[in-house]
């Protein structure tokens, strides 16, 4: 079991919408928003995703498709989380194919989630093009993988936990580290 000893706030609701903000002008500068689609990982991927796609479409008066994905399946580890793991549905609603698509996640760590969301990703169809946001990059990867648009990038110890809450599923929009003991 793990104890939590030390939280510091990384990032405030302010700081997060000012990310979500940012990252719309990148992705309409860098993506275009003809033919784009947006897909969130779930679990906080996808209430990230629709954040995004809510800043689109107000901002530049679009219709972005969303769509969203549960990579449990495609993990690399997926005999060792347990005998029951939880399963959510993956709900792309659209065609894919040759379309532009912003894969967003909250945390990008080891690169291994992002891996696995691209697995799915090429199960559903052939993208033109595929670009990642994180809210945070925290280092420490053990994939060649990185991030085309990053909400913050920080240090992070391996004994530190980067937590991102949402308002939808915890009740505040705010990132911490965690440093954690055993």
């Amino acid at each position: 079991m793990w104890y939590y000893i030390h939280m510091k706030k990384l990032m405030d609701k302010k700081e997060m919408e000012e990310a979500i903000e940012k990252v719309c002008e990148e992705v309409k500068k860098e993506m275009g928003l003809s033919n784009l689609v947006i897909i969130g990982i779930k679990r906080r991927g996808d209430i990230i995703a629709k954040k995004i796609r809510e800043c689109l479409e107000k901002k530049y008066k679009v219709d972005i498709p969303l769509g969203f994905l549960d990579i449990t399946l495609y993990r690399d580890d997926f005999s060792k989380i347990g005998a029951n793991p939880v399963i959510s549905e993956t709900d792309v609603l659209f065609n894919i194919d040759d379309k532009k698509v912003l894969l967003v996640d909250d945390v990008l760590y080891t690169g291994r989630t992002i891996r696995a969301a691209l697995d799915a990703i090429v199960d559903l169809g052939r993208p033109s093009l595929v670009r990642l946001f994180v809210l945070i990059d925290r280092g420490h990867r053990e994939l060649p993988i990185s991030a085309d648009f990053v909400g913050k990038k920080v240090e992070v110890k391996k004994n530190e936990m980067v937590e991102v809450k949402l308002k939808e599923t915890d009740g505040v929009d705010e990132v911490l580290i965690v440093e954690k003991e055993k």
